[in-house]
């Protein structure tokens, strides 16, 4: 079979790869051709497109950057029309993939969804598009199969979340040997730093982040640098004698870390699922956060605290993140009783993702749509 996968973020290239893997495995003869990153070309796809052109993150990058989307766009659909593939699987990224979705549908080809736009949280009119453009959709939050199915009469597969698949598919880690590599204190336990991967943001939330460094001497923070920025980037917040810095080693710095400052996002999730104590940071420019409090219309935002319905992890938005609140959210996790409710939060939260397979149970589903 032909298959034509769509990711446009990091985060698609790590779980478009784990797809690929298990496509190959129960297909011997798939031809994949992709937009993605290395992770998906390593994992057998044929690269068309690398995510790192493609990642515009924001109101007003995405208009700066609109030819250089509407070329893609253009580009994308003629390349699909000479692959010709027996379906079109699109990952997430919901601004491109569901323009994408329209066309293909119209033109014939078979359309699935693997990780739902979140239209729970904005927009939720983009339903509309879903429900004409696609044939099926794999969803990985539990609440969205009720979402689509009881509101919206749409029917989805809930296949679990896939990160538990990346997380099981690493290699084995030497805590030793991670320290020594990446120039790490051997004794101080770590608190890990996950600033975003955007790099206006990486600026905005390290300050902040480090602002807090000297009233924790005992501990080190260790600075997760993104993929989609070079290490180079990350130098000018070095320098204090307990920061660190590691870059394409999230994972293994958070199964080392006793606690993590985290920018909202799937960070928040991938950290409880390390069962690492967090607190969650977000901070936009003025405009951009008074345009998301008009669209985006939900109680949370780290997908922690969604998927369980409660506060479970400490939320710091806009104004209320500050050294002070910083300071003070960090020390409760650090000790009982805050870090055992949130351990003990963070096993439910497990539970409710419904454990590992995601990508096996996708693969299956999608050639058995076939």
């Amino acid at each position: 079979m032909k298959y034509y996968i769509i990711a446009g973020e990091a985060s698609g290239d790590l779980h478009g790869s784990n797809l690929i893997k298990a496509l190959v495995t129960k297909d011997s003869r798939a031809n994949i051709r992709c937009w993605g990153g290395d992770m998906m070309e390593a994992a057998g796809g044929k690269l068309v497109r690398h995510y790192k052109e493609m990642a515009f993150m924001g109101f007003a990058e995405v208009l700066f950057n609109l030819n250089t989307i509407f070329k893609n766009i253009k580009f994308c659909k003629t390349d699909i029309a000479a692959f010709d593939p027996d379906v079109i699987i699109f990952i997430d990224y919901s601004g491109f993939n569901l323009r994408i979705a329209q066309w293909a549908k119209v033109s014939g080809f078979r359309t699935n969804y693997y990780i739902s736009p979140q239209i729970w949280a904005s927009r939720e009119q983009r339903i509309q598009k879903i429900k004409a453009s696609i044939d099926a959709m794999y969803v990985i939050l539990p609440f969205e199969k009720a979402y689509y199915e009881e509101k919206h009469s749409f029917g989805v597969h809930f296949v679990g979340h896939p990160l538990f698949d990346a997380m099981t598919n690493r290699p084995a880690l030497d805590e030793g040997q991670f320290r020594q590599r990446n120039q790490l204190d051997e004794t101080k336990p770590i608190i890990a730093l996950l600033p975003g991967s955007r790099e206006q943001e990486v600026m905005k939330m390290l300050l902040l982040m480090l602002s807090i460094t000297g009233d924790f001497e005992e501990y080190q923070f260790v600075i997760a640098g993104a993929p989609s920025l070079a290490p180079e980037f990350y130098t000018a917040f070095l320098g204090k004698p307990n920061v660190g810095f590691v870059t394409n080693q999230t994972y293994d710095l958070l199964a080392l870390s006793r606690a993590a400052l985290v920018t909202s996002g799937t960070a928040t999730l991938e950290t409880a699922l390390f069962k690492v104590p967090q607190v969650v940071c977000y901070r936009a420019n003025w405009i951009s956060y008074q345009i998301a409090k008009r669209i985006i219309t939900l109680e949370y935002i780290s997908l922690v605290n969604l998927i369980m319905g409660k506060e479970v992890v400490k939320e710091l938005i806009q104004n209320d993140l500050n050294t002070k609140n910083l300071k003070t959210e960090l020390a409760k996790i650090l000790v009982n009783p805050g870090r055992a409710l949130q351990l003990k939060a963070y096993d439910e939260l497990e539970k409710k993702l419904g454990g590992p397979g995601a990508s096996d149970k996708t693969a299956t589903l999608i050639i058995d749509g076939l």
